[in-house]
């Protein structure tokens, strides 16, 4: 059974995302309650006059569970199960039953688990407390072999101390994988290799785009968090080279501060990411709140500061025109099209290019036969535009390269006059649409 909870800040879309996160978790809905709301009860959250109505629909429609689009605390959880005598799960329980079933990797299992026992640790209730006098004794003192040594450890403690364990444990497993992340990521900042990180909404196409870009085979469906555990890819960019494009965890509004904190490893991909690639639903009636959502969440992870290429994707529903959009200066800051169709892939490769590229160039260059290696890291770059050979072998290349990487290859094949060239070549300030 669900109840939806309205007052003056739900928007209309709230529901359906709310029924979207049910089918995600495998439920089926037995019925839907919308409870107007002003203020919410200390004690049970909802009114006990229409708690004495859901009560009796639960009845008549035999529900099992009952599911509120809000996140409750843990004594309202508790009161409100022992009135209805059904199992009560909030907003924050249904997103984590969700990341239950995705995790994959043991990496994101780690994460979810973290998650759920930081969730249950506010949960615990008092248990059976038969072992309420298991401290042992020092056999001095008055009552000492009588047993009488007081109150020992209750279930509940018991239960406490096992969970803080069982965190201490998954936290020191997660942090040999930041490790290992840090590591990876100062030797990708070592050879020069920039990286850029899809961030959106939740169903947005991240995962679509992703699989279109770099020829992967991550599973994409057309529902909430189908994507949950992190995947690293290589894409080549013309002029620039080879980059790291890294698919997320899509964000969702009032995305509990229990995943961000689980989540910290993978998200600390995106806050260090060169760019991100903002993918948007543009057929979602509310994606300007979606955006603002996503921004939220960038924000609280330090991530706000990075630049930003929006990227309006499922153009094959909306019937949009591919484009790229520029600033005034020329700058792009905006793509739209279609990850399923693969319409606008090459104005989003262009549009990234010219944002990692600090100073693109446009020059002709010959090379002699010896100098072949050369040559073919040119071409592996995707910095040849056109190639000419003459009849004494030497190769005419029309390049398209960033003058970073090319005064950086002039220093390793030892080519002083590719440095002249390139400091009396003609600059660009991005890659020609044309």
């Amino acid at each position: 059974m669900l109840i939806h909870v309205k007052d003056q800040q739900t928007s209309d879309s709230s529901l359906s995302e709310f029924e979207e996160l049910v089918l995600s978790a495998d439920l089926c809905q037995a019925g839907l309650i919308e409870v107007p709301l002003r203020f919410p009860v200390p004690a049970t959250f909802i009114g006990t006059g229409k708690l004495d109505g859901v009560r009796q629909i639960l009845e008549e429609c035999e529900a099992e569970l009952v599911l509120i689009n809000r996140d409750i605390s843990p004594a309202q959880e508790r009161n409100l199960e022992r009135l209805l005598g059904r199992r009560v799960m909030g907003r924050t329980g249904l997103i984590l039953e969700i990341f239950s079933k995705r995790a994959r990797t043991h990496e994101g299992k780690l994460q979810v688990e973290l998650a759920q026992l930081q969730h249950a640790s506010t949960r615990l209730v008092r248990g059976w407390t038969h072992l309420d006098r298991q401290r042992g004794t020092s056999g001095r003192g008055q009552g000492s072999f009588g047993g009488l040594g007081g109150a020992g450890e209750t279930q509940l403690e018991v239960d406490q101390r096992l969970l803080q364990a069982r965190m201490h444990k998954i936290r020191g497993r997660l942090e040999r994988v930041r490790r290992q992340r840090s590591q990876n990521r100062n030797a990708r900042t070592r050879a020069d290799v920039k990286t850029i990180s899809l961030v959106g909404y939740t169903n947005a196409g991240k995962s679509t785009l992703f699989n279109r870009l770099c020829d992967a085979r991550v599973y994409a469906a057309d529902q909430l968090f189908a994507t949950l555990d992190p995947t690293l890819r290589k894409l080549n960019i013309g002029g620039i080279g080879p980059v790291i494009l890294s698919d997320t965890v899509g964000f969702i509004s009032d995305l509990p501060h229990t995943l961000i904190e689980a989540f910290h490893a993978t998200l600390e991909e995106v806050r260090l990411a060169d760019l991100l690639v903002h993918v948007v639903d543009a057929s979602a009636v509310d994606r300007l709140e979606q955006i603002d959502q996503v921004n939220n969440v960038l924000r609280e992870i330090g991530a706000d500061q990075i630049p930003q290429l929006l990227v309006y994707n499922k153009g094959d529903l909306t019937g949009d025109i591919v484009s790229l959009e520029r600033d005034i200066s020329g700058k792009p800051v905006r793509v739209r099209l279609s990850a399923l169709t693969g319409e606008g892939i090459d104005e989003l490769l262009s549009a990234i290019g010219s944002l990692l590229s600090e100073h693109m160039l446009n020059l002709d260059l010959v090379l002699n036969p010896a100098q072949g290696a050369m040559r073919a890291r040119l071409f592996s770059l995707g910095a040849v535009n056109s190639e000419r050979v003459d009849e004494n072998g030497c190769s005419h290349l029309h390049l398209h390269i960033e003058e970073r990487k090319l005064r950086q290859l002039a220093r390793e094949y030892a080519c002083p006059s590719v440095l002249d060239m390139a400091t009396g070549a003609n600059p660009m300030d991005g890659i020609s649409m044309s």
